[in-house]
C-alpha cells in the first residue's frame, strides 16, 4: 500500500512538473527573445567576411580549414526570411559573396568565383540538412523553440533549451533535436544538432556565437564558428546587420542560372562540403574478371574484389551504404565461400568513404594510410541512431576497425596473390593510395584524372607519375574509380600523355 501511494505521488509530481517545465522554457525563450530583439523580427540580413572549409573533402581529413582547402568569401552576405512563404519554391535563405579560392602549391592562381547557398521554403520544410541552416541561427533558434514544445534545464551558468522540429524525421524514423545554450545576458552562445551522415552516422553540427553587438536594434554575433564532428568548418566576422530589411525580395532573389550551383545549400550547415554523392544505381553492379581471382565491380566508384586465398580483399567500398552493401555482395558472389577480410579505402574523402560503414558491418578491417587512421576510426565509431544503415543494425560493434599502413604496403595472400598499396603525395589528399596488381599489370586509382584534367587535377596526375616512375611499376591497364565519359580502356600511354600535356 505504501509503495502504491509513493507511485501515485510520483505520477502526480510528474504531471505537475511537465506544465511547469514548459512554462519555465517559455519564460527563458521570452527573456532571450526580448534581449536579442527577436520579438518583432521577421527577417534579417547580415554581412561581413567568411572562410569556408571543406568538411569531408580536405587534404588532411582532420583539418577541414587547412590552407589548401579554405575559400575566402570577401563580401559575405546572408539573408533569412523567418515568415511563411506562399510560394514553396521561393528562397527563404540566401548566402552569397565573391570568393577567393585557396592557393594550391604548383598550380596557377584559380579564378575568383561566387559563393551561392540557397534554400527554398520547400527544402526548409522537407530536409533537415537544409532547414538547420535557418533554425540553428540565434534568432531562428529562438523562433523555433517558441513555436514548438521546448524544454529547458540549467547547466552551470547557462540555460539549455531544446526542441524538435515538426514533420521532419531521420531515415531511421528518429526525430531531430536542436539544443541552444543561453548565457546570463540572455544571449544564445551556441546551437547544436545532429544530422545523418553516411560516414559519421549521427553527425554533430555546432554553431558558436560570440562578441554580440547591437545592430539596428537586434543583437548580432560578430563572430560565428561552425563545427562538424568537432572540427571547425566555417567562420565569419559579421560587421553589419539589418532587421526586417525593406529590400527583402531583392536580397532573396535567386542568382542567374549561370552563377547558380547544381544543388542548393550544402548538407549539414553553412560550412559543409559538397552535396552527397549520387545514389547507387538499382540492381547489382556488373562484375568483370580481370585475371585469376581478380574482379572489377563496375559503376561509378569502381571497386575490385581480389581472392587472397583464405579471404577476400576489396578495394573501395563506394560512396554510400547502398553502394557499399552492393559491393560486398558482388565480391562474395564473385569469390564464393570466403569472408571479406579487408577493404582498402583509397582516401578518406567522404564520397569515397561513405560505404565504409557497410564494410565494417561485414566484419572487414579497413586499410587506409596512417594519415587517415585516427580520424576515420573516430568518425566510424560513433552512434548511428539516425541513419538506419547496415552498421547501425550490428548488435555488437567492433572497435579498432581501421588499420593504418605506411607509404608502401605489400599484401601477400595464402594463395600467392600480391596486392601493393602506394601513397601518392599530392595536394588533393595526404592519404591517397593507388593499388598495384603486378600479376595483372594493372593499376587501380581514385581521383587521378587522366582524361582532360583541370590544372588542379593535373598536379595529382604528375604526382602519381612521379611515384610510378620512381617505383618502376609495370602496368598496362589504368583502372580509375571514376570511369571517363564516355567510358573506354585506359593505358599507361594515356597516363604519360596526360602528365606531359601541359
Amino acid at each position: 500500500m505504501q509503495l502504491r501511494q509513493l507511485t501515485l505521488g510520483a505520477l502526480v509530481a510528474f504531471a505537475m512538473a511537465a506544465p511547469a517545465a514548459a512554462q519555465d522554457a517559455g519564460s527563458a525563450i521570452a527573456a532571450a527573445s526580448k534581449a536579442m530583439g527577436v520579438d518583432s523580427l521577421t527577417s534579417i540580413t547580415y554581412s561581413g567576411t567568411a572562410r569556408n572549409g571543406q568538411f569531408g573533402q580536405s587534404k588532411s581529413i582532420g583539418e577541414p580549414m587547412g590552407p589548401v582547402n579554405v575559400t575566402l568569401i570577401t563580401q559575405y552576405t546572408r539573408t533569412i526570411n523567418f515568415g511563411p512563404s506562399a510560394d514553396p519554391a521561393a528562397l527563404v535563405s540566401r548566402a552569397t559573396g565573391p570568393t577567393q579560392p585557396p592557393a594550391v602549391p604548383g598550380v596557377a592562381p584559380q579564378p575568383a568565383g561566387v559563393f551561392n547557398q540557397n534554400i527554398t521554403g520547400a527544402q526548409a520544410a522537407g530536409s533537415w540538412a537544409q532547414a538547420l541552416n535557418i533554425w540553428t541561427t540565434p534568432w531562428g533558434f529562438l523562433k523555433g523553440a517558441a513555436a514548438n514544445a521546448a524544454t529547458v534545464r540549467r547547466q552551470g551558468g547557462l540555460q539549455v533549451i531544446a526542441f524538435s522540429p515538426p514533420n521532419l524525421k531521420s531515415p531511421s524514423g528518429q526525430t531531430y533535436t536542436v539544443t541552444g545554450y543561453v548565457n546570463d545576458r540572455n544571449l544564445v552562445t551556441r546551437v547544436e544538432t545532429q544530422v545523418d551522415n553516411a560516414v559519421v552516422g549521427d553527425l554533430l553540427v555546432e554553431f558558436e556565437y560570440a562578441n554580440y553587438q547591437s545592430m539596428n536594434g537586434v543583437q548580432v554575433p560578430a563572430r560565428i564558428v561552425q563545427k562538424q564532428a568537432g572540427m571547425a568548418t566555417f567562420d565569419a566576422a559579421i560587421t553589419a546587420a539589418t532587421p526586417n530589411p525593406p529590400n527583402l525580395a531583392e536580397l532573396l532573389a535567386p542568382p542567374p542560372p549561370a552563377a547558380a550551383p547544381a544543388g542548393a545549400a550544402p548538407p549539414a550547415g553553412r560550412g559543409a562540403g559538397p552535396a552527397g554523392a549520387p545514389p547507387a544505381p538499382a540492381g547489382p553492379p556488373p562484375v568483370e574478371r580481370l585475371g585469376e581471382g581478380v574482379f572489377k565491380i563496375g559503376g561509378n566508384y569502381t571497386s575490385l574484389a581480389i581472392d587472397m586465398g583464405n579471404h577476400i580483399l576489396v578495394v573501395e567500398s563506394g560512396q554510400n551504404d547502398a553502394r557499399g552493401t552492393a559491393v560486398m555482395a558482388a565480391a562474395k558472389q564473385a569469390i564464393p565461400g570466403k569472408p571479406i577480410g579487408f577493404v582498402v579505402n583509397s582516401h578518406p574523402h567522404f564520397d569515397h568513404a561513405g560505404g565504409l560503414g557497410a564494410a565494417a558491418a561485414e566484419g572487414a578491417t579497413i586499410l587506409t594510410h596512417h594519415n587517415n587512421e585516427a580520424v576515420l576510426e573516430r568518425l566510424l565509431s560513433g552512434p548511428r541512431t539516425l541513419l538506419g544503415d547496415s552498421l547501425s543494425k550490428v548488435t555488437t560493434r567492433r572497435t579498432n576497425v581501421v588499420q593504418g599502413v605506411g607509404d608502401r604496403e605489400v599484401r601477400k595472400g595464402s594463395n600467392g596473390k600480391v596486392v601493393e598499396l602506394h601513397l601518392i603525395p599530392n595536394e588533393h589528399s595526404n592519404g591517397l593510395f593507388v593499388v598495384y596488381l603486378p600479376a595483372e599489370k594493372a593499376l587501380w586509382t581514385a581521383d587521378i584524372t587522366v582524361v582532360n584534367p583541370t590544372p588542379v587535377q593535373l598536379g595529382v596526375v604528375k604526382a602519381a607519375v612521379e611515384v610510378i616512375n620512381r617505383l618502376k611499376l609495370d602496368f598496362n591497364a589504368w583502372i580509375p574509380a571514376h570511369p571517363p565519359n564516355p567510358d573506354k580502356p585506359l593505358t599507361r600511354a594515356d597516363v604519360l600523355a596526360a602528365a606531359g600535356s601541359h
